[in-house]
């Protein structure tokens, strides 16, 4: 694979950072938010400026100091890393107009300070996706946690402190006492923390320590909600609704995942997991969360905590494909993240709408809502069967090919695994579009036989939905990017799609 030396890897990384000053000054809400438009505009078109080369099979790199003898500060943007960026960086721009709907609508206190660390855990997270080694992704991960802890505790209630120290024992007692003895186990077996093609401990580790490595990686990336380490996310659902759909549907989440795929295919790699049959018990280990977040998920009255538990089951959906060890497997899970993402923004996004035109949280209060809000539940529909798996939304093609991928790798028992736990998917969604629109209306609702009162949301927040579920109807049609980027990433960790 040719390198290119740029620069633009570490530009796309700071420039939301560079953009916080300004936020933190700006004299007014406006010029706030044009600063925020405008670092994500920025960022966005650094990253599109890479990807055409990246998709002809070239990466772009770039050190930026050695920090100790054969462990740099460095990036490399290849096709696994420009799939995960691009999801992130469009998906802000879009969370940031139903961020100014949302926080204005609700008159949020801290709104500044809100849109600063926003700001920063996308710096964060495009630094993940674009890590060159093993070490620079722990700084970013690292980064990240801390940047999303004053979202998540933004109400600084008791509710929200109390869920932020869950988050940051969780998220980083794990990062701290797994990951970081992990990654100096193997820099000591190796010399190395660069990723590989075939990963960089292939042949450097005995079995046993490979297992043990393998573990305290999965476990020690908590972001992934790989159970018993998920308890934070739902915790973590008292932040403000932007806060959850962008950075526990789209970016804190997948980063989780995103580094699991890069220990699977650039720390241990896939032939040395196959030789050990580590990718089985990975399997079985996702298999349980998939199903047990499923079934919890059905006896959630919350919505956004039922949404919650989805996010955990789906997660592991990826860590699934890629223990498969599969070429399908792998491709499924990388164009998943880009598929879920559009279709739990879209849900996340509704049940902020939900609660800014009614006050309303609770799946039993909505009851009718769908009449006097059809466009929003319309939406939620949509996103719906996009984690569903069903045509004709984006989920379908992620979940097919990961269908494709259990057949491939001739792991039957994972099959049943997909197919139930998307048969329980639509057991806890479905029912809520249903009653949305065909049940009796709850209390406070005026809803008429033929002309219901309509009362959806401020424009702020309507927009972003509807973009975001026309990108979830849009991705079926047009898959392309994500199925081409993901093929490619398969090619260059040495598989053949």
């Amino acid at each position: 694979m040719e390198e290119i030396n740029s620069i633009r890897p570490l530009l796309a990384v700071l420039v939301s950072l560079l953009v916080t000053p300004m936020l933190a000054s700006a004299k007014s809400p406006n010029i706030r938010e044009a600063w925020t438009f405008a670092a994500a505009g920025t960022k966005l078109l650094i990253i599109l400026s890479m990807l055409p080369l990246v998709m002809d099979g070239k990466s772009f790199v770039f050190t930026v100091l050695e920090v100790i003898p054969s462990v740099p500060l460095a990036f490399k943007v290849d096709a696994m890393g420009m799939l995960f960026a691009l999801v992130s960086s469009s998906l802000w721009i879009v969370t940031s107009v139903y961020s100014i709907g949302y926080m204005r609508g609700l008159n949020e206190h801290a709104q500044t300070r809100y849109y600063c660390f926003f700001a920063l855990a996308l710096s964060a997270t495009i630094g993940v996706a674009f890590s060159a080694n093993l070490f620079t992704l722990y700084l970013f991960y690292e980064m990240l946690s801390l940047t999303t802890y004053p979202l998540v505790t933004h109400h600084q209630d008791a509710e929200a402190k109390s869920s932020g120290r869950k988050y940051l024992l969780y998220i980083m007692g794990t990062s701290i006492g797994l990951l970081l003895p992990a990654m100096m186990i193997s820099f000591m077996a190796s010399g190395t923390l660069d990723f590989s093609p075939g990963g960089f401990l292939t042949g450097k580790v005995s079995p046993g320590l490979a297992w043990a490595l393998l573990f305290l990686f999965v476990f020690g990336f908590a972001k992934a909600g790989i159970m018993p380490m998920h308890s934070w996310l739902p915790a973590a659902m008292v932040a403000p609704t932007p806060v959850s759909a962008l950075l526990h549907a789209v970016a804190v989440v997948k980063v989780g995942v995103f580094c699991i795929l890069r220990t699977v295919t650039g720390v241990l790699g896939t032939g040395f997991m196959s030789s050990l049959d580590m990718g089985v018990v990975l399997g079985y280990v996702a298999s349980f969360t998939v199903l047990t977040s499923s079934l919890i998920a059905l006896s959630q009255d919350g919505l956004k905590r039922r949404l919650a538990f989805s996010t955990i089951g789906q997660l592991s959906y990826i860590v699934l494909g890629a223990a498969l060890l599969s070429p399908k497997g792998l491709t499924g899970s990388l164009m998943h993240i880009g598929m879920h993402a559009f279709g739990k923004i879209t849900l996340f996004f509704c049940a902020g709408a939900i609660f800014v035109a009614t006050g309303k949280q609770y799946i039993s209060q909505m009851k009718g809502l769908g009449r006097t809000m059809p466009i929003t539940f319309g939406c939620f529909f949509v996103g719906s069967l996009s984690v569903i798996g069903l045509p004709p939304c984006g989920g379908f093609i992620s979940k097919w090919t990961l269908l494709m991928g259990t057949l491939e790798s001739h792991q039957t028992v994972f099959l049943i695994v997909f197919l139930v736990s998307s048969f329980l998917n639509a057991c806890y969604f479905l029912p809520i579009v249903y009653q949305a629109f065909f049940g009796e209306p709850g209390e406070g609702l005026q809803v008429g036989s033929l002309r219901p009162q309509i009362k959806e949301s401020p424009r702020w927040c309507l927009v972003p939905i509807c973009i975001a579920a026309a990108g979830s109807l849009f991705w079926f049609f047009h898959p392309t990017p994500f199925v081409d980027l993901a093929r490619l990433a398969v090619v260059q960790i040495g598989m053949t799609p």
